[in-house]
């Protein structure tokens, strides 16, 4: 069975061909693209156009590697992002990205409309400026409103999945995380539409994961030379896809690692609480019996702006030679919480550490190593505290770490947090976000009858490799300065990038 994957990532989007024997999957590369969002007018947008012709680039490679027998296709994203369609099928606006700064401006004005804590009991979503409800909430205030008259909202992948099927529908994942869905009624939530003047009619209905959304339409199959195939309703937000392709080992916490990480858990439902809301945990849906408690944490986007920084200089180098060049500096000379607001926007980013670390230190990192190095341990140290403050709001005691997705290709960073969370860490694998996706498509298909099915073909399909903690005990002493430098008295405070406002 011919399954085709489509993962579409904040700087690159990879599409794969999953080949199913009924005892395994293997997984073949078919195309790769970067990409970035644009940044024009004081405006940050995603080039869909491109995005789309990547997709149809990748499905002609999909057609003659299946010899056109492809008979499953599933796309997955980032979430929160949109476009408005015409009832005609026009794009009636481009799609701002989430590190636009637009709802910046107004995110006091939004949290004056509905408090943070009111939000959070409602949907269980974190607070964070990048939300869907934000971006249309900001529409709002900015007098754009006109522009939902008639109009449909389609995520990305909805969006794409609609241009080539001609059939609109929003993925129940997709929906759980834009700060506008009812967990306990599985809809979107009446009172935050109407608080926030977003009409109900601008949204498409709900798809469960797991389903037949229907076949490629024939205006489509001639524009790529197919006879056309099945495309399946996957669990389109990338990390609830990453997450279903983890090790499924019991007790463990999972880190999704790519632009950004998530770091979180699985539970059998929502945890909405005041412990959930002052360290602004996120509730958001999968597939049934596996709903995610987690927590965003900055990732790998730090390192990837160093290494364009570094580009932009003319000195290229590889991820590996940058974990080569950590591993001469010396340990724990700078700690940086990689959460601050400053490191949220492109551009800067080896400037911004080393202001943030004269400020703490009177000195800074200079060398590639010191400053990889600084980033590498910062982020092992705030996925622990992270991990703590899961494992404290699930009740779940943590007996491993499933590190999946390109993060998991690190093994300084592995290494790093098994010896701060003094556990094992498991890697991979690494493509988990379109293992996923695949998985899920064999449910549709009723290939598997559940995730654990899944996970098993995974395991009997991928190798993982074990990282066991190394001098724990200094790492447990850092990581104690760590936590008392940065998070000993945290609070809620006004509404910033952050939700979780810190004094030092």
């Amino acid at each position: 069975m011919n399954l085709i994957a489509f993962d579409i990532g904040g700087s690159g989007g990879k599409m794969f061909l999953g080949k199913y024997t009924g005892g395994s999957i293997s997984l073949h590369t078919l195309h790769r693209f970067e990409h970035a969002a644009v940044s024009m007018n004081n405006g940050l947008y995603w080039d869909v156009l491109r995005i789309y012709q990547e997709l149809c680039r990748g499905i002609k490679k999909a057609i003659e590697a299946a010899d056109d027998q492809i008979d499953s296709f599933g796309i997955d994203s980032f979430c929160n992002d949109f476009a408005l369609v015409s009832p005609e099928g026009d794009l009636v606006t481009q799609m701002r990205s989430y590190r636009d700064n637009r709802t910046i401006r107004c995110l006091e004005q939004l949290y004056q409309i509905m408090p943070e804590k009111e939000l959070y009991q409602a949907t269980g979503n974190q607070n964070a400026p990048f939300n869907c409800l934000m971006q249309l909430g900001t529409m709002v205030l900015e007098n754009q409103s006109y522009l939902f008259k008639n109009n449909t909202l389609l995520f990305l992948p909805d969006l794409l999945l609609y241009y080539m099927t001609g059939i609109r529908k929003t993925e129940f994942t997709i929906a759980s995380v834009s700060q506008m869905f009812d967990f306990s009624t599985s809809s979107w939530h009446p009172g935050i539409l109407k608080k926030f003047s977003i009409p109900k009619q601008i949204f498409a209905p709900i798809a469960a994961p797991g389903s037949i959304l229907g076949r490629t339409s024939e205006a489509f199959n001639r524009e790529l030379g197919t006879t056309g195939f099945p495309a399946a309703t996957v669990c389109e937000h990338d990390t609830a896809s990453a997450f279903l392709a983890s090790s499924g080992l019991p007790n463990s916490a999972i880190i999704s690692c790519g632009t950004w990480a998530i770091v979180g858990a699985e539970t059998d439902a929502p945890v909405i609480n005041s412990y959930g809301y002052k360290y602004n945990i996120a509730n958001e849906g999968s597939i049934k019996n596996h709903h995610r408690i987690l927590k965003n944490v900055m990732g790998t986007w730090l390192l990837q702006e160093i290494r364009a920084e570094y580009r932009s200089r003319n000195l290229e180098y590889t991820y590996t030679e940058m974990e080569a060049a950590a591993l001469t500096a010396p340990p724990f000379a700078y700690l940086i919480d990689v959460d601050d607001e400053r490191f949220y926007s492109p551009g800067s980013m080896i400037e911004k550490i080393q202001d943030y670390c004269m400020l703490r230190y009177g000195s800074a990192p200079s060398s590639l190593g010191q400053i990889v190095r600084c980033v590498n341990e910062s982020l092992a140290m705030k996925y622990r505290w992270n991990i703590e403050k899961i494992a404290h709001l699930t009740g779940i005691h943590f007996e491993s770490v499933n590190i999946i997705g390109g993060g998991s290709q690190s093994g300084l960073m592995c290494q790093f947090t098994a010896n701060v969370m003094n556990l094992p860490v498991i890697s991979g694998p690494a493509e988990a976000t379109a293992l996923g996706n695949i998985i899920v498509q064999l449910a549709a298909h009723k290939k598997i009858e559940t995730i654990a099915q899944g996970r098993e073909l995974i395991r009997n399909s991928f190798a993982a490799k074990r990282y066991t903690p190394v001098n724990a005990q200094e790492w447990e002493k850092q990581y104690t300065t760590f936590k008392n430098r940065f998070y000993l008295n945290l609070t809620r405070g006004s509404p910033k990038v952050r939700q979780d406002v810190l004094q030092y």
